[in-house]
């Protein structure tokens, strides 16, 4: 039987091109003098207020004020890096914040829009000095243009650091998060810290501590009635109640299926060289799910749960075998699994739980290369839009460091208050450089998002999140695992805990199928670009619900092409990607589906300019087509737009899609619009909000799938026409196709 297989080295079609730079000079919101006029008594105020602080709150006279950027700069090429110079202070983290500018630039009204708040740090002197010299500063003086790009300088209090609501108890562990990285986490602040606590009569030792980016994220046992005091000590960028590790219960409870006998296969792994781990509360020695899964014990854990014991085995039992269908044998694994034992002690009682669970998955995921994790567990916390967590910071830093495809559920309370923003996904499902999972109510055509299962959107960028549903179970259609006694027993459940190992399921089995084929960021592109969405909301469902079985994946129609581009470009390099057409004119309606998906090195400590890396794509649908005589290149037309999950641009950050790391539309267009179509791929790259132009150059992988309903040996004809470049990939070890 012919089987039109998915089409790779796209990349070779790929080449440079000469895009003109530049544009015309931007009009500032105030002139100079306005500007120095109105800050001057804010950065005073704000040099008064550290200067009252006690001095062991201020390590070594060092302060940290916040510098509310305009709207209107928050680009990289705005950053006022000139002014920061001159004056003396170095920028250690950012936040995004919500104000009303008081002016616009052109007269145009001012409304309430997102825009960046700068934390500096330098010694209380030094701001000092500044407030004093701003008033007589001249417009010629060396960074003096950046002053209309601030709105606001403030001097944080405790209440802008405390998080939530505090306990009602007397002690309580807290999370801290320090304005610090290691170099000077260790050796300067830390020290600090710990006299100053001192002195409030906190005993520290900081064992339990993790530096990502800027930030120190530390463990701390405290009176509650001290944490204002703790929060005052200047370096603190944050401090909460250290949220409890999810209750990995089902979110349905459901009866198991009496007399249903379950037969396992009895073969091995279809490929046992893929690597994959899962973290989550194990798998019992002598279980019938250790012919595939390896249980491991985490360095310094404790005894085994049984509660997290049954939850771990669903959760293998659900990357072995999917959602188990009483009708049907399971099939063969696709590869074997290490289960590492990463829980202990009773769900929910111990509260240095979660900093413990993170060290021993970050031990072993520096130790050993893994190319599938799956992470079915984590904080009992909905994101945040202004901080990262520790969670996601360090594991979002290790996955873009490694060639790891994660998946990551984002929990099960979808039900919790949406105006609270409770019923958002959870840490650290946010992840940018990680598959973020929901749950959809039924495997069958007629579905929609489990109501328990988290919903977006995430954090700007890394708005669409989830990134994708899979079936997770619902009260009248449980999710079926193996059971937990040592005979094979159906056990009936559901939850985000299991869509997400199906969903990695999947993409084991696309790499047991095409071996080295296809990277694993290709394959990530795959479960995207191949998800259905119907009219679901985004913010639900994310890019859609993952396809049933591999063919739709893998396989095309006659009339329809699918390729692959796995490719790298370098800093502020412009390349040109073209989408394979037949020659001739197309006839009809033609749909053009794309997905881009990239990693991006990350800064926990700016979370509105969290991804460093940025690719941002111009279609140009005929290459015959100019709207002026000068032009260089043929006319663009919209296709992922700038919007994001429904987004206005006013409503995210003024350019903060192009620096989302997974762009995915369809657009339908008249085959006589289309010749020689092309996608023009440019890299932006920023550090710290700021420009930056790394040395290594970025790896992406690109999904277009075209498909011409009039053009029946569409796919036979692009084979033909590009029988030298494309080859169609095709599987290294013969497996069904069908799930």
């Amino acid at each position: 039987m012919k089987r039109n297989f998915l089409l790779g080295k796209g990349e070779r079609l790929a080449e440079d091109i000469t895009v003109r730079g530049g544009g015309g000079p931007k009009e500032a919101p105030y002139t100079f003098f306005e500007a120095r006029q109105r800050l001057t008594p804010m950065l005073q105020k704000a040099s008064s207020q550290i200067d009252a602080l006690p001095d062991a709150a201020c390590p070594n006279e060092q302060a940290v004020v916040g510098l509310t950027l305009n709207p209107e700069y928050l680009s990289k090429s705005a950053y006022p890096l000139e002014l920061l110079k001159a004056a003396g202070v170095t920028p250690v983290g950012s936040r995004p914040r919500r104000i009303t500018p008081e002016r616009r630039s052109r007269n145009r009204a001012p409304s309430e829009t997102l825009t960046t708040e700068l934390f500096v740090m330098a010694p209380r002197a030094t701001f000092r000095n500044w407030g004093a010299l701003l008033p007589s500063l001249a417009e010629n003086a060396p960074g003096a243009k950046d002053l209309a790009s601030l709105e606001d300088i403030e001097a944080p209090g405790p209440e802008d650091k405390i998080k939530g609501k505090l306990p009602d108890a007397q002690e309580a562990v807290f999370e801290v998060v320090l304005h610090a990285d290691s170099l000077t986490g260790d050796r300067f602040v830390l020290p600090y810290f710990q006299q100053y606590l001192a002195h409030l009569g906190v005993e520290s030792d900081f064992r339990r501590r993790f530096y990502v980016g800027g930030l120190c994220f530390l463990e701390l046992d405290a009176p509650v009635d001290l944490a204002d005091e703790i929060a005052t000590f200047t370096v603190v960028r944050a401090l909460r109640e250290m949220p409890r590790l999810r209750m990995l219960r089902p979110t349905i409870r459901a009866a198991t299926l009496p007399g249903q006998s379950l037969i396992l296969p009895t073969a091995p792994a279809i490929d046992p060289s893929i690597r994959v781990a899962v973290f989550d509360g194990g798998v019992p020695d002598g279980h019938p799910l250790t012919s595939w899964v390896t249980p491991i014990e985490a360095h310094g854990i404790g005894p085994a749960h049984s509660e997290f014991l049954k939850h771990g085995i669903g959760v293998s039992s659900a990357l072995l075998f999917g959602h188990l269908d009483p009708k049907v044998p399971p099939a063969v694994p696709y590869a074997n699994i290490d289960h590492y034992r990463v829980l202990d002690t009773d769900p929910g009682q111990n509260p240095h739980e979660l900093f413990d669970v993170l060290d021993r998955i970050e031990r072993v995921l520096t130790d050993q290369p893994y190319e599938f994790v799956n992470l079915s567990l984590g904080p009992r916390l909905p994101i945040e839009d202004d901080d990262v967590h520790a969670w996601t910071a360090v594991l979002d830093d290790r996955l873009a460091r490694t060639d790891t495809l994660a998946a990551i559920a984002v929990g099960n309370d979808g039900e919790g208050d949406a105006l609270l923003g409770l019923n958002r996904i959870q840490v650290p499902a946010d992840c940018v450089n990680a598959l973020a999972v929901g749950a959809c109510d039924t495997p069958d055509t007629d579905w929609q998002r489990a109501a328990y299962s988290s919903v977006g959107p995430g954090r700007s960028p890394g708005l669409m999140k989830p990134d994708l549903v899979d079936f997770g179970g619902s009260l009248g259609r449980p999710f079926l695992v193996v059971g937990e006694g040592l005979t094979p027993e159906f056990d009936a459940t559901g939850g985000t805990s299991f869509a997400a190992p199906s969903v990695l399921r999947l993409g084991t089995g696309i790499k047991a199928h095409f071996g080295s084929g296809l990277n694993l960021l290709a394959i990530r592109t795959l479960l995207i670009h191949s998800t259905e969405c119907a009219d679901h909301s985004r913010q639900e469902v994310g890019w859609g619900r993952v396809p049933r079985d591999l063919a739709t994946i893998v396989l095309c129609d006659d009339d329809t092409i699918r390729i692959v581009y796995q490719g790298t470009i370098s800093p502020a390099r412009y390349i040109r990607i073209p989408v394979p057409v037949p020659p001739g004119e197309l006839t009809g309606n033609v749909s053009i589906k794309a997905t881009l998906c990239y990693k991006t090195p990350t800064d926990p400590h700016h979370p509105g300019n969290y991804t460093r890396a940025g690719l941002e794509l111009t279609f140009r649908p005929h290459d015959q087509k100019f709207s002026r005589e000068t032009q260089l290149h043929p006319d663009s037309k919209s296709f992922f737009g700038t919007t994001v999950n429904g987004m206005t641009e006013d409503e995210l950050r003024k350019d903060a899609w192009k620096w989302e790391n997974c762009l995915h539309a369809t657009k339908s267009f008249r085959g006589s619009s289309l010749r020689n179509p092309t996608f023009d791929l440019h890299y932006n790259a920023r550090l710290e909000g700021r420009d930056f132009r790394p040395d290594e150059p970025l790896s992406y992988a690109m999904i277009i799938t075209v498909k011409a309903r009039n053009t029946l040996d569409l796919y036979d004809q692009v084979v033909r026409k590009y029988a030298t470049q494309l080859e169609p990939i095709r599987p290294v070890v013969d497996i069904p196709i069908q799930l």
